[in-house]
């Protein structure tokens, strides 16, 4: 069963430049999915479009069969987005910031408590929630947004390079939670750069480049003998590579 179905999903700029050029996407119930690509490839604007970030014209994107463009509020309901760098309100407690988002998505009171607790003790963070966001450091807040974005038990949970700047024992513990959600019928989406993660964590992958697909497929189809890195290297080695520096749209 689709979690996440993206279709012939194109999006230009004013420039006329393709951002991304008929992307097409399949993540299934239990997958951990891994986007891979370059600076400019176009992965966080296939990310943005996914969550309602970016309006889109061509092509269309389904989660759980709602569509983005038509429903956008019913995909809102099930899905969960946590971007490289959140953007938190630095004016709350990280507790009054997580029941804000349990509010948003109607989450009860004994639902809340239980996972905020569950998480917060799991990523070494409960003793800190009392403290205002402002006073936390990158990874504190990344603690956070994660749990925030777990609050609601998603269908789908998006992640755009979500282990930077984790430690590596709550990057531990997100590989934990990402499989157990996945063994929930949750499905899992995210870009990263560190191809050795992505190779042991994801059981599928996709390579994009200039906006385009190259390759996808399971991760034992896709890297044979060999290994991700490699096959991501021998894939983009080419004038790519000069464009790598552009930021991602």
């Amino acid at each position: 069963m689709s979690i996440l179905e993206i279709k012939h999903f194109s999006k230009s700029y004013s420039n006329n430049n393709k951002a991304t050029d008929d992307v097409n996407i399949v993540v299934e119930s239990g997958d951990i999915y891994g986007f891979i690509g370059h600076n400019g490839a176009g992965k966080s604007t296939t990310i943005k479009a996914t969550v309602g970030v970016l309006e889109f014209e061509e092509g269309d994107i389904f989660i759980d069969g709602n569509s983005v463009k038509k429903d956008p509020m019913a995909c809102k309901r099930i899905t969960a987005y946590l971007p490289d760098n959140p953007d938190l309100y630095e004016n709350l407690t990280g507790i009054q910031y997580l029941n804000f988002v349990a509010d948003i998505y109607g989450v009860s009171a004994e639902d809340r408590e239980k996972r905020i607790k569950e998480y917060g003790d799991r990523l070494e963070i409960t003793s800190a929630l009392g403290d205002l966001i402002e006073s936390y450091s990158h990874g504190m807040k990344q603690k956070v947004a994660l749990i925030s974005a777990l609050i609601h038990e998603p269908k789908l949970i998006v992640l755009d390079e979500p282990f930077v700047g984790l430690d590596p024992k709550a990057a531990h513990t997100l590989k934990e939670i990402m499989h157990e959600m996945c063994e929930r019928g949750s499905a899992v989406f995210f870009s990263t750069h560190v191809l050795d993660v992505a190779q042991k964590l994801c059981n599928k992958v996709c390579i994009i480049k200039q906006g385009k697909i190259v390759t996808h497929g399971s991760i034992e189809e896709i890297i044979g003998d060999s290994s991700l890195e490699d096959v991501f290297l021998e894939i983009t080695d080419d004038s790519e590579s000069q464009s790598a520096d552009v930021a991602d749209s």
